[in-house]
């Protein structure tokens, strides 16, 4: 029997818009959460739907300066005076200012947070805040459409209830924000795969950059070329990913469940379909652990809500019909929840493909796994 599975969602959190030409469109939010009410899951006997709750300003300290949170503060409030620039916003930019953004960024974070709670207390075995996920942010300044990294945040927290954490990424985009905030530290094992930082922002995520001081070999990269589908991401995230969470044996598994390897996603090149990612997701539910997960990137909406609406499904051991429900189908004018067949790549682009992420995993294996006893 799977355990509880908590949502985290309130209408609240998508309504606010970064701008009007902005590919992160908080709407998708309420598009996954309408999509897995059509199909009932809220009425699951081990589904747990929960409002989330704003990060207290002492919360979002822990990360980032005090400075900083006073400075969005300021500029959702629509203060004059504040160097916009030196805090990582400009309003053209990746991180446009926008009213009420602190409250916005504040709610999602502390989403985060009440699912960790959730997590860590045991009142459930899973907990899914599709708000969070926000990787980029660093201590003093937004990057990446990210505001506040809850991502950290939530490592903090169970970190202080003293739990070793598991933290894997798979979001198109390399996690640097979370890997900057523990690369010293060896209680915390993040392992980020994405599209390689040749290719992609934010330009980092090489095996190289695996960690300093007591955290040396305790930041794992795998990049990926452009045009990886499933048949290359799933066999090197097994061959990565599991062992080394195994050999590390965390307390508690964290994961960043980003989207935008989505084959159709406008911002990123990678070739993923709803297979490959649920059975990445299926892999994250074997390995046993008590699990936060969040959300990140997914920037075609339609395939953000088919997509961690199955991922909720893993969480609680439901198949939903792959008929979507009339109302969403209606609306959003697809049919079917999962993908069927894969995106056509040339095959000369395919052997490039396959080389690079078995070198990926080669040097990941020579790099990192002496550390963990591999």
């Amino acid at each position: 029997m799977m355990p509880r599975a908590a949502f985290v969602y309130d209408d609240a959190l998508s309504r606010h818009e970064l701008r009007s030409d902005h590919p992160m469109r908080p709407v998708r939010l309420r598009y996954t959460h309408q999509l897995l009410q059509e199909y009932g899951a809220f009425d699951h006997p081990d589904a747990v739907l929960l409002d989330p709750r704003a990060a207290t300003e002492d919360e979002l300290t822990w990360l980032h300066t005090g400075e900083y949170v006073a400075a969005v503060k300021a500029l959702g409030a629509g203060a004059s005076g504040v160097d916009q620039a030196r805090f990582g916003f400009s309003g053209r930019g990746d991180n446009p200012v926008y009213p009420g953004m602190f409250d916005a960024a504040a709610l999602s974070t502390g989403g985060t947070l009440l699912a960790a709670e959730m997590v860590a207390s045991g009142e459930v075995g899973a907990a899914f805040n599709i708000s969070g996920g926000l990787h980029h942010a660093a201590a003093g300044h937004a990057s990446g459409f990210c505001v506040f990294n809850d991502p950290a945040l939530a490592i903090h927290y169970l970190l202080n209830r003293g739990m070793r954490v598991a933290y894997v990424d798979i979001d198109a985009h390399h996690g640097d924000g979370v890997q900057e905030a523990f690369y010293a530290d060896d209680r915390v094992l993040t392992i980020s795969l994405h599209e390689s930082g040749q290719y992609l922002f934010p330009g980092t995520g090489f095996v190289s950059e695996s960690g300093v001081g007591a955290g040396l070999g305790y930041s794992v990269n795998l990049p990926f070329f452009p045009y990886t589908g499933d048949e290359e991401y799933v066999p090197a995230f097994n061959q990565v990913v599991l062992p080394l969470v195994r050999a590390f044996a965390p307390d508690v598994l964290v994961t960043q469940l980003g989207i935008d390897s989505y084959h159709s996603d406008p911002l990123t090149h990678l070739q993923m379909t709803t297979e490959g990612f649920t059975e990445v997701l299926r892999q994250f539910a074997r390995i046993g652990l008590p699990w936060l997960a969040l959300g990140g990137g997914g920037y075609d909406v339609t395939a953000v809500a088919r997509a961690w609406t199955l991922a909720y499904g893993v969480m609680l051991g439901v198949d939903w019909p792959d008929q979507l429900p009339r109302g969403f189908a209606t609306e959003h004018g697809v049919e079917r929840l999962r993908d069927v067949g894969s995106p056509e790549v040339p095959a000369s682009v395919k052997i490039d493909v396959r080389r690079q992420a078995a070198e990926s995993v080669a040097e990941v294996r020579q790099a990192i796994f002496p550390t963990h006893g591999l």
